[in-house]
C-alpha cells in the first residue's frame, strides 16, 4: 500500500459516522447492509449516509453492490487488512519483544476455534 492510499483510508476513518458505518460493515461481514438500514441503525439522512458511503467506497474500504432496488455494502477486509499490515509493517523497529504484545493482541477475534477430533 502507498502512503497516499493510506493517508486516504485513514482520513475517510477519520470521522464518527464513518468509522461506525466501517464498524458496523465489519462486523456484518460477509453478507453486508443495504444503505437504508445502514442509515436507520446509525441514525442517520439517507442523503447524508450516502455522502459517506461514497467517501468509504473512494478510499477503498467499502463496495457496493446492487440488489434489485437496493445498494449493499461490504467491508473491504482484503483492503482493511492492507492498511492494518502497512500501520504495522515496521513494527517497533523489528524489535520482537515489542512487536509480539501488538501482533497477539489482533489475533483473538479472529483465531479459528479448534474443531475436536470426530471418528468418522
Amino acid at each position: 500500500m502507498e502512503n497516499e492510499a493510506a493517508i486516504t483510508a485513514l482520513a475517510a476513518l477519520a470521522q464518527t459516522t464513518r468509522l461506525e458505518t466501517f464498524r458496523l460493515l465489519v462486523r456484518h461481514e460477509p453478507n453486508g447492509l443495504p444503505a437504508g438500514e445502514l442509515a436507520r441503525v446509525l441514525d442517520v439522512p439517507q442523503n447524508t449516509m450516502s455522502a459517506h458511503l461514497s467517501t468509504l467506497s473512494r478510499a477503498g474500504l467499502i463496495k457496493g453492490e446492487r440488489q434489485s432496488r437496493s445498494i449493499i455494502y461490504r467491508a473491504d477486509l482484503d483492503a482493511f487488512r492492507e492498511l492494518t499490515l502497512f500501520m504495522i509493517k515496521d513494527c517497533c523497529g523489528g524489535s520482537e519483544e515489542l512487536c509480539t504484545p501488538l501482533i497477539q493482541s489482533l489475533t483473538p477475534c479472529c483465531t479459528p476455534k479448534e474443531q475436536p477430533d470426530h471418528p468418522i
